[in-house]
């Protein structure tokens, strides 16, 4: 009995896991610090989360081997990061000078909505995501578990 509980949350605890790892990768700039890094550029500093997530596709698409045949459900899968991508965008733009005068009350509740729609995204993410996952061939899902597991994108990390 023990066995049958085991392979049915297994399976479903792996994708929960894979989708909180995706959203690591595509909106690892998206929270607000808590310490203000004087040190960046301007240009980083000003890098939108649709930029980061153009960039992060052409990576992956790269680095996953996508083919031919799994176009049309990358296509469904990077329209849902270009839609969470801008939502952030949305939800983070007007903020980006109120976080240097909010109190810990404002950072706190600022915050939660930020959690909140990274929630949101990851629910949207899976069912796309879950979709190429079982289109892809062994390889391709050794290459996607890796990067999942160690947060490393991209052709200059994948071997």
């Amino acid at each position: 009995m023990k066995r049958k509980i085991y392979q049915a949350a297994f399976p479903a605890t792996v994708i929960v896991v894979m989708a909180a790892f995706l959203s690591v990768i595509f909106l690892a700039n998206a929270n607000p610090s808590f310490a203000s890094d004087k040190k960046k550029s301007s240009a980083t500093a000003e890098t939108s989360a649709v930029d980061q997530t153009e960039s992060r596709i052409k990576q992956l698409h790269g680095a996953l081997k996508i083919t031919e045949a799994q176009e049309a459900l990358w296509k469904n899968l990077t329209q849902v990061m270009r839609e969470n991508a801008k939502d952030m965008d949305a939800l983070t733009k007007g903020n980006a000078e109120k976080i240097k005068t909010m109190n810990a009350v404002e950072y706190i509740k600022f915050h939660s909505q930020i959690t909140e729609a990274q929630l949101s995204q990851q629910k949207k993410f899976i069912p796309p995501f879950e979709a190429l996952y079982a289109g892809m061939s062994d390889e391709q899902k050794k290459i996607t578990d890796t990067i999942f597991r160690t947060g490393k994108h991209g052709k200059h990390r994948i071997k």
